[in-house]
């Protein structure tokens, strides 16, 4: 289990006004998904982290429904210190309904009280949303320096010739500045939580752009751990396609299929596609034998090599009697987004002669695309017959086949 003493925040309250995105940058699509759900996913998964925190701007909850789903999530303020500090605040509280956390000059720093505010968090990690490029190997030198320094960040060493404006205008060449012991600061950044939360609770100057100024300037010492050309931030519209190009780089894509039957016998309810469908008899199984469902979960784990839905669920356990289909589904791809894949597309063909998919087709679309949080464009259904010859044409039973579509990063896919 991942440990509770570290946590994350993901800096997403943003407009995004740069970028020339019709919905705020953190938002706009990434490889088939939200630039935030590419963030949040790389943290999410890192056994360390035993909890993240989304913070967006307000009215920004339906959209973050939409990139997420149910995440826990709080409303940020008029700037970013202001929406990082709602962050820290809410990790002081158990995990519950999202706030707007009050503004600083209203706080009292009689809640930080060594110990009781870092009973459940001693480390917090911040990082902007629109670098959705995150790797564990950050992650992990970044938490490894809070063993010793109060922060930690990831740099890059200057490379490229440095010079000024003489215009300020970005029309005249000045002169060269010394690039000797410059670095491009990036996130996330790392902090023992009790040293950032009093530096954000007590900063009294300009607005800053960066917490490890604030926690430098407040007495904390800071780290440099190595950064990565990857985490470059989208910011302009050009952005966008490099970020794209960046990601087919590191992306494999597969494709497996799954295969399933399920018997039709009187009494059973009839669940095709995690959709209740009246029919006078339904699917047998040890499940609640939605064959769809099943076959789309085979081929879900086909494609990252995990074997089967029986090694996941075997028929002879005795708590998966009567269980919901659905689970087996997210299951598979819980597993697949552990391993920072993307799914693509499901394909799934149903086999049968009754009951008609036509008048489902839409809602069983659409409940598999809830499950897996994809676009409903990106599920497909069909159905067919085997004009009446061998059990489904004698109305025996119900067979399904699906494939499916993944992207997996390289080092899965070897």
């Amino acid at each position: 289990m991942p440990s509770t003493k570290t946590a994350a925040i993901i800096v997403a309250a943003g407009t995004g006004v740069r970028s020339g995105s019709a919905v705020p940058k953190q938002y706009a699509p990434l490889g088939g998904r939200a630039i935030l759900a590419h963030s949040y996913e790389a943290l999410q998964r890192h056994p360390a982290i035993g909890r993240v925190i989304v913070v967006i701007g307000a009215g920004q909850e339906a959209a973050l429904a939409d990139a997420l789903g149910d995440v826990e999530f709080v409303i940020g303020g008029a700037t970013r210190r202001r929406s990082v500090l709602a962050g820290l605040e809410a990790l002081i509280r158990l995990p519950g309904p999202a706030v707007t956390v009050p503004q600083p000059d209203a706080l009292s720093n009689s809640d930080l009280v060594e110990g009781r505010a870092t009973a459940e968090v001693e480390r917090v990690l911040i990082h902007d949303a629109a670098r959705p490029f995150l790797g564990a190997t950050v992650i992990d030198a970044l938490i490894a320096a809070l063993d010793t320094r109060d922060g930690a960040v990831p740099a890059l060493p200057v490379a490229d010739t440095l010079a000024r404006d003489t215009a300020l205008s970005g029309t005249l060449l000045g002169g060269t500045v010394a690039r000797d012991g410059l670095h491009r600061i990036q996130t996330p950044q790392a902090f023992r939580f009790p040293v950032v939360l009093a530096a954000h609770r007590g900063w009294r100057g300009d607005e800053p752009t960066d917490d490890a100024q604030m926690v430098r300037l407040a007495g904390g010492t800071v780290a440099l751990v190595p950064g990565d050309p990857m985490l470059e931030k989208i910011t302009h519209p050009a952005d966008f396609a490099a970020a794209e190009a960046r990601l087919e780089t590191t992306l494999r894509t597969r494709m497996a299929t799954g295969f399933d039957v399920h018997r039709l016998e009187v009494g059973e309810e009839l669940w095709l596609g995690g959709v209740l469908i009246p029919h006078d008899k339904g699917l047998s199984g040890h499940s609640d034998a939605d064959v769809a469902l099943h076959a789309i979960t085979d081929a879900l784990l086909g494609t990252i090599a995990a074997g089967d839905i029986g090694t996941h669920f075997p028929p002879s356990d005795p708590q998966w009697r009567g269980a919901e289909s659905a689970q087996f589904l997210q299951h598979a791809a819980g597993l697949i987004t552990e391993r920072g894949g993307i799914i693509d597309f499901i394909d799934l063909t149903l086999i049968c002669e009754e009951p008609k998919v036509g008048p489902h087709r839409v809602a069983m679309r659409d409940r598999i695309a809830d499950l897996l949080q994809l676009r409903p464009g990106q599920v497909s259904i069909k159905a067919t017959t085997t004009e009446r010859l061998g059990f489904t044409g004698r109305g025996e039973g119900i067979a399904a086949q699906a494939a499916a579509t993944v992207r997996v990063p390289e080092d899965q896919a070897r």
